[in-house]
């Protein structure tokens, strides 16, 4: 009996601490592509991530771009297309407004801190975040994998 109450509870932890990469993967909104790039922050165009606060847009990678911004306490990453509403040709990237993402088409909102969504009706999914590390003083890897 104390076997299988240990397996019970180690299945059940290990679903409880599994990855949310699965629920993103579920979205049928949002194609899965693999993002894997390095940003060096001593370049011009990078700057302003040595900065807290002042996000970036970096087009050609994932859905809509990626929406890039250090914390102060870190880095953040985001997929720029609305993950509630179906992918359209017309309609992939959202717009910054201040710290905020809000979609030209429907007019939701997410925090970019939080990447939870601020404003909209029926939203079931967050923005999609990516994993951002630091390789080397200055180097930051964004990647899905």
């Amino acid at each position: 009996m104390k076997k299988i109450f240990i397996f019970l509870f180690a299945a059940t932890l290990l679903n409880a601490c599994s990855s949310d990469d699965n629920n993103r993967r579920n979205n049928p909104n949002l194609l899965d592509v693999n993002v894997n790039f390095t940003v060096d922050t001593s370049l011009p165009q990078y700057n302003s991530l040595n900065f807290p606060n002042d996000p970036i847009y970096i087009s050609n990678y994932g859905n809509g771009g990626i929406i890039l911004m250090n914390t102060g306490s870190g880095y953040l990453a985001w997929d720029n297309s609305d993950p509630n509403h179906p992918r359209n040709n017309n309609c992939i990237s959202m717009q910054r407004d201040g710290l905020t993402l809000v979609c030209d088409c429907e007019g939701n909102t997410y925090d970019i801190f939080t990447g939870n969504f601020i404003e909209g009706t029926d939203l079931e999914y967050t923005l999609y975040n990516y994993r951002v590390t630091e390789t080397s003083p200055g180097i930051l890897r964004v990647s899905n994998n």
